[in-house]
């Protein structure tokens, strides 16, 4: 195998390279090292799809591309002697490089790995590449015949082992930024030009030779006819990365149902519901039918009963509906249409006819029930906008004189909304007490490296009878009726004790809290905050202080002194929603804030929008001129943070394309996630 025969006896053959199908060959090497990335990418990250489906696509893809380039490389080979393959062994010849790689992706899948764990995989994949290699040389048949020179197969081995060690070790510290496609592409180039390397290395240790007697003509030089192969082998590549891209599409697209859409009914959720009204410039009108005794139904036959009984009326309300009124299940018991005024009274009709149907005994699973119901409308009026709405269905659903008789009652604010919101006031205490009100925690990512720069705290409240309550709908409530300094208190308390806990694992972040523009400038909340700090043995640096553009220029004096005298105690101070208040730029300068976060209206135009694109730009450079930190808010889409992550200096992005606002377990896992690498 090694040794080399006499030249006296022997004559050695030289062979020469087709540049095109070298060429050819590389890039089948690249394209699959893009897709395999792209499925590392999905074997790490969360995805809807079991791990082990994207470890076994990976597998494939990675197999396939090193066993399609190894065989257009060696169509690429030609000499004066006639060349063919063994089907058999080519076909068998894949299967070293798939499991090798499987082994390899399945060791480096794991969240906590080594320099052991890395070599492991580095030389199982190198020696899957080399025995494809050389199983493959094997399924040649060529008339002459071939040693190998020791030195080169030993360094084509040692080239496998080191290149498939780095390749897996980039793909995993490499992660968080491949999101970046330059990174991708110039990562995929790197190793295609490893992978290839590894094989003409091997090839380049192969010397053919010949009898001397036998008549060798340098002048007609042959190939394999590997064509058919070739285009095989591109075209499964290539189907390869449209799978890639249709399970990414359709990954996306159960992640945002599974976000969106109720799973029982298959209807868009409340979440759905309040980004619509968010986003919508026109006034919209809500109505909300409640099932009032889901719970006992649920009880005496069983939550299978109940969901068929959700079932039954989602249909109904799905016939009755106007063609443009759009109809949501925002809780376990409630259904809602969302419409415009033109649909007004033709819905109005259509919910009493309803609820006339409903009064009537109806029969599910062979049981009889009378489903006591109410519902309740809020119309479309210029003021009635954003999540108002909600409120005002809740408000008529929380007044005494419900009694869920088929009754649908439009909202009337002389009637319904001091009910409301007396009833929150008097909840809000039970609320804290309980844990009804709880936190979430939006992550803050550095631009330039997608590391963890802390989380802003944010307050939600599930409501025993109302079920989830919008902060747009409770906040404004509880200012108004002088509970926002209690909540805000509480909520301080309960970051420093999360902190804490963070703490003892040695995950420790920065949080940013919310602090209502009146409670910023009263004595009170400074001595809270030192007093909490205190009791949890915390340092100032562990929280950012977040206030409005708006409610500073309110009484910009006061503001800055209470700012000053929180950065004297070693507090951050961010700004928030910079750019919507009155008087930016003539005030910021006197307001000693280290923070500036970017309001996201600025945001959702780009890049498309070069307007807007400028705007954000100017905002950033004017931020950093005064050495500012710099946070963007609302970054939703790739698109959006590959444009802003161009931008020169230390920028952080919040927003949904990163993380959503989670609870503690949920921001946990994520942090695992994010530190795989």
């Amino acid at each position: 195998m090694f040794l080399l025969p006499s030249t006296e006896k022997f004559i050695y053959l030289d062979g020469h390279y087709s540049i095109l199908l070298v060429a050819l060959s590389i890039i089948i090497a690249c394209l699959a090292s893009y897709t395999a990335i792209s499925l590392n990418e999905r074997i790490i990250s969360h995805s809807f799809f079991p791990r082990y489906i994207w470890l076994i696509l990976a597998s494939i893809s990675m197999g396939i591309g090193i066993w399609s380039m190894h065989f257009i490389g060696m169509s690429a080979l030609q000499l004066p002697v006639k060349m063919e393959y063994d089907l058999l062994l080519t076909a068998i010849s894949i299967l070293p490089a798939m499991l090798a790689s499987f082994l390899a992706f399945f060791l480096v899948s794991f969240p906590k790995k080594t320099l052991l764990t890395y070599s492991l995989s580095g030389v199982t994949m190198g020696f899957g590449i080399s025995s494809m290699h050389y199983l493959g040389m094997v399924a040649m048949e060529v008339e002459a015949k071939y040693v190998y020179h020791f030195g080169y197969f030993v360094l084509s081995i040692m080239i496998a082992v080191l290149t498939s060690f780095i390749s897996l070790y980039v793909l995993t510290k490499l992660y968080k930024w491949m999101n970046r496609i330059w990174i991708k592409l110039t990562t995929s180039l790197v190793l295609g030009v490893s992978v290839a390397s590894m094989h003409y290395t091997g090839m380049y240790a192969v010397r053919y030779y010949v009898p001397k007697e036998k008549n060798i003509s340098h002048e007609h030089m042959h190939h394999m006819d590997m064509g058919i192969l070739i285009m095989t082998l591109t075209l499964g590549i290539t189907l390869f990365l449209l799978l890639l891209f249709l399970s990414s599409l359709l990954d996306r697209y159960v992640d945002y149902r599974f976000n969106y859409f109720d799973a029982l009914t298959k209807l868009p959720n409340r979440k759905q519901l309040e980004k619509i009204l968010e986003m919508s410039n026109v006034s919209k009108g809500l109505a909300v039918m409640h099932l009032h005794e889901l719970k006992k139904w649920n009880n005496s036959f069983g939550y299978a009963f109940g969901d068929e009984i959700i079932k039954y009326i989602a249909y109904l309300c799905q016939q009755i509906k106007p063609v443009k009124v759009s109809l949501y299940r925002v809780e376990g018991n409630r259904l809602a249409f969302l419409f415009d005024q033109a649909e007004s009274a033709a819905l109005i009709n259509e919910l009493k006819k309803l609820s006339e149907t409903l009064s009537n005994p109806i029969t599910v699973c062979e049981q009889t029930i009378y489903a006591k119901v109410a519902t309740a409308v809020s119309l479309p009026n210029e003021i009635n906008k954003g999540k108002m709405p909600l409120g005002e269905v809740n408000a008529v659903l929380s007044h005494h004189s419900i009694v869920y008789e088929h009754e649908v009652i439009l909202y009337n604010p002389a009637i319904h909304q001091h009910s409301f919101d007396k009833r929150l006031l008097q909840d809000i205490d039970e609320a804290m007490k309980n844990n009804h009100l709880y936190l979430v925690y939006q992550p803050k990512i550095a631009a330039h490296n997608n590391k963890t720069l802390g989380a802003e705290a944010l307050l939600r409240w599930h409501h025993p009878e109302y079920g989830s309550l919008s902060p747009g709908i409770f906040i404004p409530i509880l200012e108004a009726g002088g509970k926002m300094f209690d909540v805000t208190d509480w909520l301080i308390n309960e970051v420093c004790k999360q902190i804490v806990e963070w703490k003892k694992d040695g995950r420790e972040m920065q949080v940013a809290i919310n602090i209502p523009g009146t409670y910023v400038t009263k004595p009170r909340l400074l001595a809270f905050l030192k007093d909490c700090l205190k009791s949890y043995q915390l340092d100032t640096n562990v929280l950012e202080l977040e206030m409005t553009e708006t409610s500073a220029v309110i009484n910009i004096e006061a503001a800055i002194k209470s700012v000053s005298r929180f950065r004297e105690c070693g507090f951050s101070v961010a700004l928030d929603d910079f750019g919507t208040g009155v008087s930016s730029l003539s005030y910021l300068k006197r307001l000693p804030v280290s923070t500036l976060k970017i309001d996201k209206s600025f945001v959702d135009g780009i890049p498309n929008s070069q307007k807007d694109s400028e705007i954000i730009q100017a905002i950033i450079s004017l931020g950093q001129s005064l050495h500012l930190n710099i946070i963007i808010e609302g970054v939703e889409i790739q698109e959006q943070a590959d444009f802003l992550a161009s931008f020169n200096g230390s920028i952080g992005f919040q927003g949904f394309y990163f993380g959503k606002p989670m609870k503690v377990e949920e921001l946990d896992q994520w942090r695992e996630r994010s530190l795989l690498a």
